[in-house]
Parts: structure tokens; C-alpha cells; sequence
């Protein structure tokens, strides 16, 4: 068999020759696309997809800000209720008019969607009424004053109401629900191999350059590259740490980069008391207890990990070492929080006085094919633990699979990823270190089940603070609070990069969304 890196070599001197089809744009992305539903899994490469066919009240640009979408202006009119203005003449792919009935619909179908592995309930936990005013008006009222709404329905695609009504999940991958207002019509989906588009000609924004779109899953990433270097796609992202410098010499391609909301960490699992699958005392046998419920585990094993050392010579310079979830400059990053001190000896220290002076076995968990050199950070996390006693070993595994086994709590101790792309600490707090409950809408994507109901109580003040500077505050001392406890463990931030054709211009962006509106002919 042909290696990824043997078929990059191959290809390194072949012209790059154009697609077929001036305006068909080809895309391979690295992150797999588990379903159409747009509501089914928070997951970047699924919502990377569904940007092309669904649109959103509100938007983001390239840097996290928000923008107008399917809603042309929002404002409050009261403390606890926000109106939303819908824009007029918006059809859906099937020629129908889109109203204020399509948006209720969709807030309240997201937090119904049977089996999902990581809801978007958190982002409308909020709303306790929907009001519609005019087929153009609708009005969300809160509990309390909740200034993020706007920032949390950028993330919540707005799908139709006479399309999905009684749709399922897989309505949506057979294509049948899966009719959207966005700049690109569905053509066909093949799970696991590619999704082909079609420009919808009437998009409110107007028509994109592009006739057709290939968007096409390429999870090995010496394939990806060759893919690039033999002009087979015209965009690639996660590009592989390692031929980012062979792909720079390269004159017909262009790197784009940018400093990425995604952080890398580890997530311990504390829904059990007792030991949790894959840790065991060293002759093999089930521990009484389940470690990582012990402060000075948690933090021992997140002192034994070299984070720099992670950065620059796994990531190869591709990412940013950090202790905590968002990148410096963010709304909510705390600058007194840096990454923990890499001190192997004092974890043994803490190790001794939890109980295990000897260690103690366990597997960590990691994907393969979802994040970049994921399952290489991995394996030089467990080395490090190796060396205080710690004997670990990695499990690596595809995402399709790893992504449904973590929401059920399979995992002892995983490597996996959140990206903040509302651009602000509240995200994360609610949704991955709050206290899973279904009724309250948080924790949706808290796979550790990590609780702290002193955590929830500062989250909660500080999402329902007006002033933006008191929030930020409160924010930052939650950062604080879920750090001290190791909410979860912090390894990096990484650089977001693509490589592209140089004949296209490619915007990179900081929530890592791979779409075809990022690039455009370089006329």
C-alpha cells in the first residue's frame, strides 16, 4: 500500500492543471461530516457543510463579529425580550417564502433532535416564549436579561418548517428535509465520501461565483496534500503540520493562516464513582475509585504534561500552548491564567499524597482523523505520564465512531476539541463544563459530566450581566474557578491553516468553517 507520504512525494512535480468546469470549486476537508440535520450535532465539519445550504439569524465574519443574516436587525424591547427583524424576499430552495413561523419552528425543534451526540440546546437555553408579531417579526422573550442571545443564535440554523415538520435526521441525508435558504442548493450527499452543491442562483445575498461545489472528506492527511500538489481540489484545510514547509515552496499554492478558537484538551470522565473504563491499578485490576474525582490527580496529571513541548514539536509550530479555553485577546480571557508549569516532579509528589505512589494504568482516547496530528499529541501526552509512573496507552480511533462512544461516557479519559465560536468564554462554561441537564439546556456537549454548582452559579450571573465590562469580569474569574478545579485540561489553541490554488483567493477564519464562501476566483 501506497503511503500518504510516498504518494505526496509522487505527486510533487506534477503541473497543477484546473478542475473541470471553470466555476467548479473542489474542496477536501479532513474533519468527517456525521449528517445534513444541521441541528444534530455540534460539530465543526458538520456545521461547515451546512453553512453552504442553511443560513442563520445572525452571521460571523472572518474574526467572530457578528453580522446580519436571514435577520436584517435585532433589538431589545424590554430586559428580558428581543425582537428580530427577518429579511423580506429570503426563499427557500424549493421557491416557498421564508417567515418568522420557520424560525420558531427551528428554536424549537433543536432541542428535540433524537440521538444527538452534541446538542445546540445550550445556545437556546434562554428562551422561554417565542412571540411572532408579523410574518417578519418574532420576538424571543428570557427569564432574565440575557444580552448573548444575538451572539448564541449565530450558531442555530434556521431550517423550514414545510420541509422538516415531521422529518427526521435521516430526512435531512436523504435530502428530503434538507431544503435551506443559503447559497447553495443540495445535489446529492454521500455519507463518508462527498457532498455535491449547486449555486442557488436566488440567494438574498446574491449568487456565488461558484456553479457547483465538490466538498469531498479526506481524512488522511497525505492524501489531502497530494490531493493539492496534483491539482485534484482546489482547497484543503488541516494541513498537515509537516508539509506546510514543502507546500510553501511550492509557487502554484497559498497558505492561509490564522490564529484559531479551537483548544485541544483532555476531559477526564467524572460520571462515575468508581473507576472509569480503561483505568486500573498496575496489576491490571479495577480501581475502588475513580481517580480523576480527586483534585490532586487531576492536577498531577496536568503538571506531568510538557505543553510547550506539545506546541512546538508535535504541532510543529501550528499551535499555541495555553491553559485555559480561549486564545489571549479574546472576551473572557484571563491573562493570570497561564498554561500549568510542566513540573514532573511535583506531580509524582501529588500522586503520593492522592494514594497512588506507584501510579496507576488507564487508556486515553483520541480520535485519528478529526483534528490535526490528534492521535500524535495523544501519544506524547501518554509518555509523559509514562515517565511518573502513570503507564499509559492510547486508543486511536475514527471520529465517526469516537464521537457517538464519548457521548455515552465510554471513554476514562479522552483527547478531544472545543472551538468557542461565539469568540467568548460563556460558550464553553455552558456548554462543556456546565452541569449536564437535559431540562436546563446545559452541559449539552459535557462528555467528562464534570458538575460544579459554584461554576454554574457564576456562569449564570455573569450571561445575565448587561455591562460588558462587569460580565468580562465575572467571566474571568469563572476561567479562574474552572481552572483551579481542572475542569478539563488545557493542552493548546492550534493555528488554523489551508493551502489553496494560487489562481483562488482563500479567507482563513478563526472558527475554522471550510466553506466555499471563503474562497473566490483571483481574477
Amino acid at each position: 500500500m501506497t503511503s500518504g507520504r510516498a504518494l505526496l512525494a509522487a505527486v510533487a512535480l506534477l503541473p497543477l492543471t484546473a478542475p473541470a468546469g471553470a466555476q467548479t470549486l473542489t474542496i477536501g476537508v479532513g474533519g468527517s461530516v456525521t449528517s445534513l440535520d444541521p441541528h444534530f450535532y455540534n460539530a465543526a465539519p458538520n456545521a461547515s457543510l451546512a453553512v453552504h445550504i442553511f443560513d442563520r439569524l445572525v452571521e460571523r465574519d472572518a474574526r467572530a463579529r457578528l453580522t446580519p443574516g436571514l435577520a436584517a436587525e435585532w433589538r431589545t424591547v424590554e430586559p428580558t425580550v428581543w425582537e428580530f427583524r427577518l429579511r423580506p424576499g429570503v426563499k427557500w430552495h424549493d421557491g416557498r417564502d421564508f417567515t418568522a413561523e420557520d424560525v420558531a419552528f427551528s428554536i424549537q425543534r433543536i432541542p428535540n433532535v433524537a440521538n444527538s451526540p452534541g446538542s445546540y440546546a445550550g445556545f437556546v437555553r434562554a428562551i422561554t416564549r417565542i412571540e411572532i408579531t408579523d410574518p417578519l417579526t418574532i420576538r424571543f422573550h428570557t427569564a432574565a436579561p440575557h444580552p448573548l442571545l444575538p451572539t448564541e443564535l449565530a450558531s442555530v440554523f434556521i431550517i423550514s418548517r414545510h420541509a422538516a415538520a415531521s422529518g427526521s435526521t435521516e430526512d435531512f441525508n436523504t435530502g428530503r428535509a434538507a431544503i435551506g435558504t443559503g447559497p447553495y442548493r443540495l445535489v446529492s450527499y454521500a455519507s463518508g465520501d462527498r457532498t455535491e452543491l449547486a449555486r442557488n442562483d436566488a440567494y438574498w445575498a446574491g449568487p456565488e461565483p461558484w456553479a457547483r461545489v465538490s466538498y469531498r472528506l479526506m481524512t488522511n492527511d497525505g492524501a489531502r496534500s497530494a490531493a493539492i500538489m496534483s491539482g485534484d481540489v482546489d482547497v484543503i484545510d488541516q494541513v498537515p503540520s509537516s508539509d506546510i514547509p514543502r507546500l510553501r515552496r511550492d509557487p502554484r499554492i497559498g497558505i492561509a493562516q490564522m490564529q484559531g478558537l479551537r483548544m485541544i484538551y483532555l476531559s477526564p470522565d467524572r460520571s462515575r464513582s468508581a473507576a472509569p473504563p480503561g483505568v486500573a491499578d498496575n496489576n491490571g485490576q479495577p480501581l475502588s475509585a475513580n481517580p480523576f474525582n480527586d483534585l490532586r490527580v487531576r492536577r498531577a496529571l496536568s503538571m506531568a504534561i510538557d505543553r510547550e513541548a506539545l506546541a512546538e514539536r508535535v504541532m510543529e509550530g501550528t499551535a499555541v500552548a495555553s491553559g485555559q479555553w480561549l486564545p489571549e485577546g479574546a472576551f473572557g480571557y484571563n491573562p493570570e491564567v497561564p498554561p500549568p508549569r510542566f513540573d514532573p516532579q511535583g506531580a509524582r509528589r501529588l500522586l503520593a499524597e492522592a494514594g497512588f505512589p506507584q501510579g496507576f494504568r488507564l487508556t486515553l482516547t483520541s480520535p485519528n482523523d478529526r483534528y490535526p496530528n490528534d492521535a500524535k499529541a495523544a501519544q506524547a501526552v501518554a509518555q509523559m505520564w509514562t515517565r511518573i509512573g502513570v503507564q499509559t496507552q492510547v486508543d486511536a480511533m475514527p471520529w465517526a465512531s469516537y464521537s457517538a462512544r464519548a457521548s455515552r461516557q465510554e471513554f476514562g479519559i479522552r483527547l478531544t476539541g472545543w472551538g468557542s465560536s461565539t469568540g467568548e468564554a460563556s460558550y464553553a462554561l455552558v456548554n462543556i463544563m456546565g452541569t449536564y441537564d437535559r431540562e436546563r439546556r446545559t452541559g449539552a456537549s459535557n462528555g467528562g459530566r464534570y458538575s460544579n454548582p459554584e461554576l454554574d452559579s457564576l456562569t449564570a450571573r455573569a450571561v445575565a450581566t448587561i455591562d460588558d465590562e462587569e460580565r468580562e469580569m465575572l467571566l474571568r474569574q469563572a476561567v479562574r474557578m474552572a481552572m483551579d478545579d481542572v475542569a478539563l485540561m488545557p493542552l493548546f489553541h492550534l493555528i488554523n491553516t489551508w493551502a489553496h490554488r494560487r489562481s483562488i483567493q482563500f479567507e482563513p477564519r478563526m472558527d475554522e468553517r471550510t466553506s466555499a464562501q471563503s474562497a473566490r476566483p483571483n481574477n
